[in-house]
């Protein structure tokens, strides 16, 4: 096959009026997400093949949802993204900080979703595999929906034993709510507007040879590979940082990644595959909170930064507030609010249901007693 660019000047214009012409509709549309399918959201899309004489038609070439290369570059994807996503957590958290820290985390997860989002075609036409590496494996991993629901029930709790009244606990868990799903949305338009402002001044790459999509899927397995040498090898203190959330990531990851390629297409109104990874990822992080705030039986600092893996790792990458935004812009009318609320609400739920009975019990604290050291 021949790249887009070394074709004829006719089959050259043909392509430059389509470009125009998409660019046209996707500026009048209301927002990205308006015309997108809730079904096909973390899907690879179909590559655009050009052939060897302008005059014949042109051939897609598809990536099954479940092909190895799309698979394994899910993997580094998911690395960088809890990586982005701690490092983020970590420079935002500070004395006297005037936003909360995953604010941040949200807001530049949800602004890469929409520029890829906007982007998915020529991203299709040079490798389809990297469009739902950036959007399902990166932005799905530094983005979390769990992490943002426990944040929520902390405040309710006030878990930082804060000197306020019930009333203000509302307002914080409320302002989180709002808050978060405000500037979600928000990133997500931005970023799609930033990406059709240099979205004609992209360069038309040829897509890579056989050679080079062979190494990148066998980079990517090594990438994954190294991180258990990186938890055994590194410093004990890295362990409830980063590297034993880096070891749970791709399974997160690729959970959510089946989930929502299985589940979504069943119902066009409401996508049953997030709101399935994000409730289950949900429901794990309130178990794994209780088990690091028992005061009776106290675990061992590995079993400590195992489950703090598994908390930012698995249940982190797991959860996406990025897709879940872009979703909410799919869906028509009423199935938008229905699907904000009982998202928002089946994680509220899950959180009192198990930990409600546990703090009750007295033995379970409202902050982790957990020990890395």
């Amino acid at each position: 096959m021949f790249p887009l660019r070394t074709v004829g000047h006719k089959h050259k214009d043909g392509l430059a009026a389509r470009r125009n012409s998409h660019r046209e509709i996707r500026t009048s549309v209301h927002d990205v997400g308006s015309e997108v399918s809730v079904a096909t959201v973390d899907q690879p899309p179909p590559s655009l093949q050009s052939s060897h004489h302008d005059h014949e038609l042109h051939r897609t070439r598809t990536y099954h949802p479940f092909a190895p290369h799309v698979l394994f570059l899910l993997m580094p994807a998911s690395i960088f993204g809890v990586l982005a996503r701690l490092g983020l957590v970590a420079l935002a958290t500070y004395n006297g900080q005037s936003i909360f820290p995953l604010a941040y985390v949200q807001g530049l997860g949800c602004f890469v979703m929409g520029f890829g989002l906007e982007l998915k075609e020529p991203l299709g036409n040079f490798y389809p595999p990297l469009y739902t590496a950036l959007t399902t494996g990166f932005c799905g991993s530094l983005t979390t929906f769990s992490s943002w629901q426990l944040d929520v029930f902390n405040s309710w709790l006030n878990s930082q034993g804060a000197d306020r009244g019930g009333l203000r606990d509302f307002m914080d868990g409320l302002g989180k709510t709002v808050f978060t799903l405000a500037i979600s949305l928000a990133s997500v338009l931005f970023g799609s507007y930033i990406a059709r402002v240099i979205y004609p001044f992209l360069p038309t790459l040829p897509p890579p040879s056989r050679t080079v999509r062979y190494m990148i899927s066998t980079l990517s397995v090594l990438t994954y590979a190294a991180t258990l040498p990186a938890y055994f090898l590194l410093p004990a203190s890295y362990r409830h940082q980063a590297t034993a959330a880096l070891l749970f990531s791709f399974p997160g990851t690729l959970t959510r990644y089946i989930l929502s390629t299985l589940l979504n297409p069943l119902l066009i109104s409401f996508p049953l595959g997030t709101f399935a990874a994000n409730s289950t990822g949900t429901g794990l992080l309130a178990a794994f909170h209780v088990i690091q705030s028992i005061t009776n039986k106290p675990i061992s600092p590995n079993g400590c930064s195992l489950i703090q893996g598994l908390d930012d790792g698995f249940c982190g990458c797991l959860t996406t507030v990025s897709t879940f935004a872009v979703e909410i812009r799919g869906l028509k009318g009423w199935e938008r609010p229905r699907y904000v609320l009982m998202s928002w609400g089946a994680g509220q739920l899950l959180f009192l249901i198990i930990m409600g009975p546990s703090l009750l019990s007295g033995n379970v604290r409202k902050q982790l007693v957990c020990s890395f050291t």
